[in-house]
């Protein structure tokens, strides 16, 4: 067999360095798993001064999604996820798309072939039995098919597939930097399809092929897979390649007995941000998603998992995606946010609510930023700016605060002449008005401040007081409301 094709293909291949690889499969979303899987992949590589390559597996075309590869780019830019090679930007080693590489994947299965460690198989099964590698190999009379008779079969005609050719005795053993070094008796091995006869390969062999080629020094890919890598190891030999680091990633649960679904209505990364988190609060917690930097720090930027992600943290038990605990870390990351920055995002839902050009989206915003927790929250907490629900009067009772509806249209009725004669309308002088009227008084300050928001506002529940609340509505729209809460109360 002339090499001197596999030559310049080997030629290619970066060398001495870290490069590791994202290779989702285009469909349709990007769920949990696969983003911490593309996080760690980023990290490690650039924990270790190396490269970050995006492929597209596509060769299973039956599960394709038009739009999905969209979605891989969008959400690897969002998450600031930068890879140096792919699709979209080269790279040495391309095409970064399997689909592209198909005639790749039949010269190293018939090298496979001519070493010995692979066969064609004319048997008939099902495309299903040939993609999940169920058939017997003891069984399997094709095994034992000299090679001159299935070339003879092939140039014939005869549909087959190339499957793996597992030696019957021995042990593999190969090492996992997560689980450590497993041993399997090859016995229990079968014998797995190759390139189906489609002549596209499967995931297995694919995966094997481009992550050498492309110089792939670091696979990082969940626990699952596991079971698959004695198979990965024996082509690796078969072919007399270097073995690459493997990192089996534990799964990501919703429960203790349940993997993350989107059919079960679990939500991909795309879902969580139509909820209203934030992308570096949903980085931040899924990095920590079975792995610990140690200590009991949780908040880190993208810059500075960069600097501390280590293999040595991942862990070997099962990761329990808990919404609570990353409604918290949002909750953080949009207190952290200076105030212009989270003024701006939060200013498209603010206007949801709040159509008054007249309002201040940026004063509303201050109110709101620590005291949100999901960017959705907002239109709902900020709706009584635009336009005043129509409230039951039982809101004026507090006990707190000692208000009744009858010291509540005392107070209204003594502080909206005071406010009204206010020069300028600012929180200072505000403030002075309504506090002033409870020293007077001699009551607490709550006591004027809870009937003149609940006029204000029309809602028991607000962000900001009193004071704020008056001065963002504006003078006039404040004493119209505080009047028509004295109605309420006539």
């Amino acid at each position: 067999m002339d090499m001197t094709w596999f030559d310049q293909m080997e030629a290619r291949i970066p060398k001495n360095q870290v490069r590791t690889r994202f290779a989702p499969s285009p469909t349709g979303y990007m769920h949990v798993g696969n983003l911490r899987t593309a996080i760690y992949t980023y990290l490690i590589a650039r924990r270790y001064g190396g490269k970050f390559i995006l492929r597209i597996e596509d060769t299973d075309q039956s599960r394709l999604v038009e739009g999905a590869v969209d979605v891989i780019y969008r959400t690897m830019a969002q998450c600031h996820l930068e890879h140096d090679e792919g699709p979209d930007v080269g790279g040495p080693v391309g095409p970064y798309v399997q689909t592209q590489r198909r005639d790749f994947y039949g010269k190293y299965a018939q090298l496979l072939m001519e070493r010995g460690h692979a066969y064609r198989c004319f048997c008939e099964k099902a495309e299903s039995e040939e993609d999940s590698g169920d058939f017997g190999r003891g069984e399997d009379p094709c095994r034992a098919l000299s090679r001159e008779e299935a070339e003879r079969r092939a140039q014939a005609g005869e549909p087959f597939v190339i499957r793996q050719k597992i030696p019957h005795e021995g042990t593999t053993v190969f090492h996992d930097e997560v689980f450590g070094d497993i041993a399997v008796e090859n016995a229990g091995l079968d014998d797995q399809v190759l390139i189906k006869r489609d002549g596209l390969p499967t995931y297995n062999f694919a995966n094997v092929i481009d992550d050498h080629l492309m110089g792939i020094s670091h696979v990082v890919r969940g626990s699952e897979y596991l079971s698959s890598s004695p198979k990965y190891n024996l082509l690796y030999e078969g072919f007399g390649w270097e073995i690459p680091k493997y990192v089996h990633c534990s799964p990501v649960m919703r429960d203790a007995h349940n993997k993350m679904s989107k059919r079960a209505g679990d939500p991909s990364y795309e879902d969580l941000l139509a909820q209203g988190y934030l992308t570096d609060a949903v980085i931040n917690y899924v990095a920590l998603l079975g792995w610990s930097p140690g200590g009991e720090r949780e908040i880190y930027s993208l810059d500075e998992l960069k600097e501390i992600f280590d293999l040595g943290g991942i862990s070997k038990s099962p990761a329990i995606f808990d919404i609570n605990k990353l409604r918290y870390f949002n909750s953080e990351y949009i207190r952290a946010m200076s105030p212009e920055a989270f003024a701006a995002l939060a200013e498209p839902y603010i206007r949801q609510s709040v159509k008054n050009p007249a309002i201040d989206a940026a004063a509303v915003a201050a109110l709101l930023q620590q005291r949100t927790e999901l960017l959705t929250e907002i239109p709902e907490k900020v709706d009584f700016f635009d336009s005043l629900p129509d409230y039951d009067p039982a809101l004026f009772e507090h006990k707190k605060s000692k208000s009744d509806r009858d010291s509540s249209r005392e107070q209204l009725r003594l502080a909206i002449p005071r406010l009204e004669a206010l020069d300028a309308w600012d929180d200072e002088h505000i403030l002075a008005v309504l506090t002033g009227l409870a020293e007077e008084q001699g009551v607490k300050n709550a006591k004027v401040m809870w009937p003149v928001r609940i006029a204000a506002a029309g809602k028991a529940v607000t962000p900001g007081g009193a004071v704020e609340i008056c001065r963002i509505l504006g003078k006039a729209e404040c004493l119209r409301r505080l009047r028509a809460g004295l109605e309420k109360l006539a």
